[in-house]
């Protein structure tokens, strides 16, 4: 089940940083570790406070955007240090854990993001998540560095993981992948526009909302199936632009 999880760091400053989390993802079990544009590629450095982790560099892939690091993934869990504008799922990082570890039972990928060292993640990248992850640290100094957050997280992971050996967890239904999420959205917004319910100069926080609304609906395969067949349908009976 561990090898489900996949941790994703987005804009890594420093390659000192990717070294330490990739040191705190294998202590806990866990080997599968994705980059999404870091401003230094992990060297020298990186190795040094990776310690006995080098595998876990040496293996880890670069992408250029968070999309690609999450297409083939069901379960996307994104790290927020501090409450949005607009309210989204939020989990502890030992729910996140339990959770992870009861979808990884069916094979399901599972990807936990992470953002930069100074700002975290944007609003649209935390959007591509279907749950975030609050870790309650004490509210007077709750900074965290990246390697911290994720030996937190991954550790949660491994508790979940042990739990999981010796008592049943029952398995849930399928969920469609990232990219079939993303691609609805895009058809979604795509029929919306063409119907004039959203203005192209003043689109607003509509898809926003509506995409806040189906991740807490958690949308399974079938469901999205049907959705989509809606909207081709809706397509069909449009006048042609």
């Amino acid at each position: 089940m561990l090898s489900e999880i996949r941790i994703v760091l987005v804009g890594t400053t420093d390659q000192r940083n990717i070294g330490s989390a990739a040191r705190a993802m294998k202590t806990m079990g866990l080997q599968e570790l994705v980059l999404v544009d870091p401003q230094e590629i992990p060297q020298g450095k990186a190795q040094a406070l990776a310690a006995g982790a080098t595998d876990v560099l040496a293996n880890a892939r670069t992408v250029d955007t968070l999309a690609e690091a999450l297409a083939d993934c069901t379960l996307v869990l994104a790290t927020s240090a501090r409450n949005r504008t607009l309210d989204w799922p939020q989990l502890t990082p030992r729910e996140a854990g339990e959770k992870a570890i009861q979808e990884g039972l069916s094979g399901a990928k599972i990807a936990i993001v992470f953002g930069r060292e100074a700002s975290g993640l944007t609003n649209e990248e935390l959007q591509q998540s279907n749950f975030h992850i609050h870790i309650p640290a004490n509210p007077d100094y709750s900074s965290l560095n990246l390697a911290m957050a994720v030996q937190t997280v991954s550790y949660e992971m491994r508790m979940a993981f042990l739990a999981a050996q010796s008592q049943p967890v029952e398995t849930e239904q399928e969920y469609p992948y990232h990219r079939e999420i993303e691609s609805f959205y895009e058809h979604l917004e795509r029929v919306l526009t063409h119907s004039g319910f959203i203005i192209p100069q003043h689109p607003g926080t509509v898809m926003t909302k509506l995409r806040r609304l189906f991740t807490r609906t958690r949308l399974e395969e079938n469901e999205l199936k049907i959705l989509r067949g809606v909207l081709s349908s809706l397509e069909k009976q449009m006048p042609k632009r």
